[in-house]
């Protein structure tokens, strides 16, 4: 159970108010680990018909091969039924399918049973999502990439593109400039949010300039290493994850030696791996395995999630060395950010005061943000 806390500091609720459940594919196959693998199950699809299409496609009440449904905002894709489609596969975009694992999506709308077309329409190279974990030590993840991760709210930076309108209290960033004396902009209290929430998704606020400052730069490097943009993380000289026996074609294990630092895929071997690394949970749940039992993991003969890689990929050693690095350098911030145990000198009830709360219920709704019209069902285009 979350940690009940009773010292009046503000709901992440109510801070960042806009929030939208995570989008729910409905059905595995149209996520995978690489690309091709994608277009391959597409192409499956096609050449299918009636039946065999049908029960590869895995219908739910939501969609179905007859569902009528229009592109999801930004992409270039059919809109014709299923039962009718053809052409080439939408070109796949990397997505958060679980914590700290990056895969890919068929952004076809006609796939997803909730693709919740308003993070589409705000998703650009600006934006920030943070995830609701329900883990104690790591409350919220942030993304650039659209988060498919389950069961958790996501909640934008920003509700329109280009880096406008933060998802922010109206006036919340004017009152925390006043109480610190400094200029606070909107990516500054999403750094505080993340370094400084709790289990319970209370947000204590300071008014101590120097315990503010030691937040926020905690939190831009939390952000830094979980979006990783711009330059990639590395560790010092000496402590970078290597291969030091080569990954087997399709390695089917995995398993930590603490003795030796060593994660081992079947006879394959990469070191050092720290044991904090290694042991790195969310909600629960190792990060490694998870991640290499999405990519390994069993798939029912015949169905198009099947359809995969026949040999381990040299990119997915690339990310796994990189995922290493992630993980690595955030456990030795955990110290850091345990630190930060703020007693809220902004509360909820000054912030009713100043009448930064409550949020209109504005705030709370995606904002209006149509720029183009976006095609509908049959071809035909949307009226927003």
């Amino acid at each position: 159970m979350p940690t009940v806390t009773h010292d009046d500091a503000p709901l992440l609720a109510d801070l960042m108010p806009w929030s939208v459940a995570p989008l729910r594919p409905g059905r595995a196959w149209p996520v995978a680990a690489d690309p091709r693998s994608l277009r391959a199950r597409w192409d499956a699809l096609l050449k299918a018909e009636g039946a065999q299409r049908e029960a590869l496609f895995e219908p739910t009440r939501a969609r179905t091969l007859t569902s009528a449904v229009g592109q999801l905002p930004g992409q270039s894709t059919g809109t014709r039924r299923l039962a009718r489609a053809e052409g080439a596969c939408a070109e796949p975009v990397r997505v958060l399918a679980a914590p700290f694992d990056e895969r890919w999506l068929i952004p076809d709308h006609r796939l997803i049973d909730a693709a919740r077309p308003e993070l589409w329409r705000v998703a650009d190279a600006r934006q920030v999502f943070t995830v609701e974990t329900g883990d104690a030590d790591l409350p919220l993840l942030a993304t650039a990439l659209l988060p498919t991760v389950r069961p958790g709210r996501v909640r934008p930076l920003y509700r329109r593109p280009g880096g406008t309108e933060p998802n922010l209290a109206p006036g919340l960033v004017e009152h925390l400039s006043a109480r610190l004396g400094a200029r606070v902009s909107a990516a500054d209290v999403l750094a505080w949010t993340v370094a400084a929430v709790r289990p319970d998704l209370t947000v204590p606020l300071t008014d101590d300039r120097g315990l503010w400052a030691a937040g926020v730069e905690w939190g831009r490097r939390a952000l830094w290493l979980m979006c990783r943009d711009g330059e990639r993380p590395r560790l010092p000289g000496g402590r970078r994850p290597y291969v030091r026996a080569p990954l087997p074609g399709r390695p089917e294990t995995l398993r930590y030696d603490p003795g030796e630092e060593a994660l081992h895929l079947d006879e394959g071997r990469i070191s050092p791996v720290p044991a904090e690394t290694w042991e790195f949970e969310v909600a629960g749940v190792r990060v490694l395995e998870s991640w290499f039992a999405a990519r390994t993991g069993p798939a029912e003969p015949g169905t198009l999630a099947a359809i995969r890689p026949a040999t381990w990929p040299q990119s997915w050693t690339s990310e796994l060395l990189e995922l290493i690095t992630v993980l690595t350098l955030l456990a030795r911030t955990r110290a850091a950010r345990a630190g930060l145990r703020p007693v809220p000198a902004v509360t909820a009830g000054e912030l009713r005061r100043a009448g930064v709360l409550p949020v209109p219920g504005s705030a709370r709704r995606p904002a209006s943000v149509l720029g183009h019209q976006e095609e509908g069902p049959e071809g035909q285009f949307a009226l927003l």
